[in-house]
Order: structure tokens, then sequence, then C-alpha cells
């Protein structure tokens, strides 16, 4: 059981390859997205995963931008045939794509300095939407690129997280989330009622209900979110009492 009213922006990711719906990747960059837009102020409110084929990748991108007001992609920006994000992204946009000066630059004082060449296959790096405002990669050079409200980064963790260090400070975001949890050993259906009442009271909060197990018997995990402290401290005081156990 949950609720989340908001005033503050909010966001999609977009998980893109292949590696990660067979199961041989294990996807870590939405649980690192999601903890850094929290305190940015920004509710991420939902994520896909979708496989290499372009089609799929421009549906997802059209739908999500139109419903958040950021989408975040991870993955299919590489330099080999699969990675197809870009020309997607440009396609979901109606807009060219080709090889851009600012980022074949980067690439090639990056290759430079290792004593690499520029291949034409790692050129493929450079390849940027028209309109698109590139987004720094600390870690490996190449970059990045924003073209609207859709935010296109790698999907190595790594890379992924300096990626989106060098974007967050550019985006508007809003009151960080807070968040407050109490621990009882009770069941959601004996406590369903109350949490609603306290959803009704404190509607400018969001009451999320979550069970477990432990030695055989069911608890849950109850949680307040929000961005007023003062607020959340009173709902928390009410929960507290109503069911008779402290916070955790």
């Amino acid at each position: 059981m949950s609720s989340n009213p908001t005033a503050n922006p909010t966001a999609a990711m977009l998980v893109i390859g292949d590696e990660i719906l067979s199961g041989r990747t294990r996807d870590a960059n939405m649980y690192h997205l999601a903890q850094a837009l929290t305190g940015r102020g920004i509710v991420l409110k939902e994520a896909r995963v979708v496989s290499d084929e372009h089609g799929a990748i421009v549906e997802a991108v059209n739908t999500l931008r139109a419903a958040y007001d950021h989408v975040f992609t991870s993955g299919g920006i590489g330099p080999t045939h699969d990675d197809i994000t870009a020309d997607a992204v440009a396609d979901a946009f109606g807009v060219p794509i080709d090889v851009r000066d600012d980022a074949r630059a980067i690439l090639a004082h990056r290759y430079a300095v290792a004593g690499t060449e520029l291949t034409e296959v790692r050129l493929r790096m450079a390849r940027i939407p028209d309109g698109a405002v590139l987004i720094e990669n600390p870690v490996s050079g190449a970059p990045g690129f924003s073209l609207e409200n859709v935010h296109v980064m790698a999907g190595v963790p790594n890379i992924f997280e300096s990626m989106l260090a060098s974007l967050l400070p550019t985006l508007t975001g809003g009151a960080p989330l807070l968040s407050q949890s109490l621990r009882v050993m009770r069941g959601e259906g004996e406590i369903a009622g109350l949490l609603r009442e306290l959803a009704g009271e404190f509607d400018d909060l969001s009451f999320g209900s979550y069970p477990f197990q432990r030695d055989g018997a069911f608890g849950t995990n109850l949680v307040i979110r929000g961005t007023d402290a003062g607020r959340l401290d009173a709902a928390m005081v009410k929960l507290a009492a109503a069911v008779g156990e402290g916070a955790a």
C-alpha cells in the first residue's frame, strides 16, 4: 500500500540492453539513480528495461518523455554495432545524428593521451543528435548527451555514476525527499485502515507499507516520505502511538 502526492519534478529511467534482460548482467544503475534523485528532490516514478531493438527504444523514449519531467537512460552508447541508443533517441525526436566536432575533439584528446588510435569504430561514440547538450564523462571520455528532457548515459556503473554526477547540478530539483520508518510485528491487513486514515489527514505526505517475515512471524515496515520535516514528525508520532511501537 502506498501513496505519493508530490509537487517535485518527476523522472523515469530507461535501462537498455539484452544483457540485462537475459540475466547476464545485474543492473545497479537504477538503485544509484533513485538515491541520487531523492537527494535532489526529483521523484523517480517509473523504470523500464528494453532490449537492444530500435523500435522498442524509440517507443519507450517517446512514452516516458511525454509523461515525466526527466528521462534517464543507461546503456547502448558504446562503439559496437548493437549500441543503438543514440540513433533511437534521435529518431524519437525526429532529428538527424552525426559525428559532432566537440565530441570528436574530446575522444581525440583522450585517445591521444592514452597513445591509442581513434578508429572509425570508436568514433561512433561521437555521434550526437542535433540540438543535444553533451554530458561530461570523466572516466572514459566518451560523452553522453541531453536532448530536451532525455538524458542519455552509459550502462557501465562507474561511468553512469560519473556522468550523473556531471548532469545533476544542471537540473532543477525540488525540496529533498525525507523519510521516517517504523517496523511493527503486525501484518499489513491489521494496519491498512489506520494508514488510510493517516494518509487522508496528512495528504501532503506519502505512506508506504512493506511486509516481511521474521522467525515465522509476519511484520510490516511502515515508511512515511515528504519534504516537510515537521509534518513527517507529526505523522510519525501519530502512527507510532496508534500501533503502540517506537520508530525504527
